[in-house]
């Protein structure tokens, strides 16, 4: 009852939490997030399966040893941790889901977040003059 997904390092963050908030800069940390996200999801979702799996081998064993008249107790535990992996497949389930549904929010912003400030960030791009940084007139 092995795994195949590995850790990522500590320091793998999917964007840099910094203050650069220029319109391409944002649309780019939340791409990432997005991306992140939605890898997490299928990572999580194999995870459960994997766990889901494990629970119903581990039940199969538990049937196997009181079938071979072993010490009840050995089937007792055994069924323990069946119903453990079972638990743990449902909360990653959830984990899972939030996942999906913090992907799908941050495509949703990403989206908003174009529809809002492409066409200024497109005119400001495309200028020779220099402009204002946002927020310039709210001092």
């Amino acid at each position: 009852m092995s795994s195949d997904l590995a850790p990522r390092p500590a320091a793998a963050a999917p964007a840099s939490a910094d203050d650069d908030n220029r319109y391409k800069a944002v649309q780019n940390k939340l791409h990432k997030l997005a991306t992140a996200m939605d890898d997490a999801t299928l990572e999580l979702e194999s995870l459960r399966r994997s766990m889901q799996a494990n629970a119903t081998r581990t039940e199969n064993v538990a049937r196997d040893i009181e079938n071979a008249g072993l010490d009840g107790k050995f089937v007792e535990v055994t069924n323990l941790v069946s119903v453990a992996l079972g638990g743990a497949a449902i909360q990653v389930r959830r984990l899972s889901d939030a996942a999906q549904e913090t992907a799908d929010l941050t495509h949703e912003t990403k989206s908003t977040h174009s529809q809002l400030y492409g066409a200024l960030d497109d005119i400001r791009s495309n200028r020779r003059e220099k402009t204002p940084r946002p927020g310039f007139f709210n001092r």
